[in-house]
């Protein structure tokens, strides 16, 4: 009785949410029917229901036999820790610092600016960074090459072309994150600091005892969805800035199953791949969710 009675009082509610719904279905859920073309040799000719071939497991067997997967599969994780830690920790700290910040028009001036690169498309960014990192016209060279250094090449050496990726991506979100941790922090009641004050606890300590225990909830969250995008590690960034020459450090995943899928038409065993990828996924971003329950008591639903 209950139930109804808040369905009936949040009907229009609902009703805000039907859009939205009915692309989640369109866009997400009724193209899982391509699932099928993993376990068949698939011919684009006879349809996705048609008289394809089926296959098995032998989709996946292929995958697996291939000289690079692993290769492909260690960076992709590499690259996705690296941006995961890292850029979790520069939003945190950039977070707290803002906070400490009293001057408004600053504190505003900076969040805009960090926040900027944000929405810049990684088309328009992988531009900037190819101008700015150029061996022979890019000013970070021409900074080296003027304290007596010799160029580098950050986008076609790999020894820097990893590096190059991770500071790139946490220079483009850092600041999406750190307002988002800035948000949670203006949420916190202002009581436990007036209280921690009284105890004679300091600005250091207030942040230590305060600030980051509020945003415990926020933190976890922000990993539990990073987890799920663990395998993931940035196609459009490192799409528009890899090449051929660098895909011993920079080849990932999804940049792989391009390949196979768009450029060599092996439709079947990118499919596994990508039905591979969302699996573990899933798992990891149950896993985190698991352990964010047992050990830290947090709860999504």
């Amino acid at each position: 009785m209950m139930l109804q009675k808040k369905k009936k009082r949040n009907w229009t509610l609902h009703l805000m949410m039907m859009p939205s719904v009915a692309a989640l279905i369109v866009f997400s859920y009724v193209p899982m029917a391509g699932i099928i073309i993993a376990f068949q040799k698939f011919n684009p000719g006879f349809g996705l229901f048609g008289a394809s071939p089926w296959v098995g497991l032998d989709n996946f067997r292929y995958i697996f036999s291939l000289p690079s997967i692993w290769q492909v599969v260690g960076n992709t994780l590499i690259l996705s820790v690296a941006k995961i830690i890292i850029g979790t920790i520069l939003a945190i700290a950039t977070a707290l610092l803002l906070n400490e910040c009293r001057h408004r028009l600053l504190k505003k001036s900076v969040q805009t600016i960090i926040y900027f690169p944000y929405f810049i498309s990684w088309i328009i960014m992988a531009g900037i960074l190819a101008d700015m990192l150029s061996p022979t016209k890019g000013v970070i060279n021409q900074l080296i090459t003027s304290i007596g250094g010799t160029p580098v090449y950050f986008l076609g050496d790999n020894r820097y072309f990893r590096g190059t990726l991770i500071i790139s991506d946490i220079w483009k979100n850092f600041g999406y994150n750190s307002v988002v941790y800035l948000a949670a922090i203006t949420g916190i009641d202002m009581s436990l600091y007036e209280a921690a004050a009284i105890d004679g606890a300091g600005r250091w300590k207030q942040t230590l005892h305060v600030t980051l225990p509020g945003m415990s909830v926020i933190i976890i969250l922000m990993v539990i969805l990073n987890m799920g995008n663990l395998l993931n590690a940035g196609f459009d960034q490192v799409f528009n800035l890899y090449s051929p020459g660098v895909y011993e450090s920079g080849d990932i995943i999804d940049t792989m199953v391009f390949r196979l899928g768009i450029q060599q038409g092996q439709l079947s065993p990118s499919t596994a791949v990508g039905l591979l990828k969302s699996g573990v996924s899933l798992l990891l971003i149950s896993l985190s969710y698991y352990i964010a329950d047992k050990k830290f008591d947090y709860k999504i639903f």
